[in-house]
């Protein structure tokens, strides 16, 4: 019993402190750092996955796309062979001209094989709202109920009935 009352008498306890306690908190600290660093690097591996995809989407879509050009390349082919070569060729419409699409959504709308009003008109809603999901939650925001009206009147030509139209709208919205 008098080895501990030494001990503790003559042991320094101003330099264990002095070394002990920042220690500590130089520990707890790091610790804490290296948690919030491994919950960045999930949420950044979490991005990446969810990046990949996408990337991989476009890759199906452009693979698709070749595809299905070189099947209308051989169908002109065979068709010149034949003697009847007719050409086929696809105009593009300005599809921001409806209110609430913008250069990114048409984009997307053109990779989804829709180029003219036509076709917007003749998308249904549900489609058009499929796509913008798929691109991600950036555009699900965007509310599509009214894009085919816009494009129908557009198709018509009927082009002051949808600018009056239009000027009711908001951001493509009632």
């Amino acid at each position: 019993m008098e080895n501990f009352k030494s001990l503790i008498t003559t042991f320094p306890w101003d330099i264990f402190f002095f070394w002990l306690l920042p220690l500590l908190l130089l520990w707890w600290w790091l610790t804490r750092q290296i948690n919030r660093l491994k919950a960045q690097s999930a949420e950044l591996q979490d991005k990446n996955n969810f990046l990949e995809g996408e990337l991989n989407a476009c890759r199906k879509t452009k693979v698709s796309l070749e595809g299905s050009a070189k099947v209308s390349g051989s169908i002109g082919v065979v068709a010149g062979t034949v003697g009847k070569a007719t050409t086929v060729s696809t105009k593009k419409d300005d599809l921001k001209i409806v209110e609430g699409i913008g250069p990114k959504i048409e984009e997307l709308f053109n990779k989804a094989g829709i180029y003219t009003f036509a076709q917007l008109a003749d998308t249904s809603v549900e489609k058009m709202k499929s796509i913008l999901e798929t691109a991600g939650s950036r555009f699900q925001i965007h509310n599509p109920t009214t894009w085919a009206d816009q494009s129908a009147l557009a198709r018509d030509g009927k082009w002051d009935e949808l600018k009056k139209w239009q000027d009711e709208l908001y951001k493509g919205k009632l």
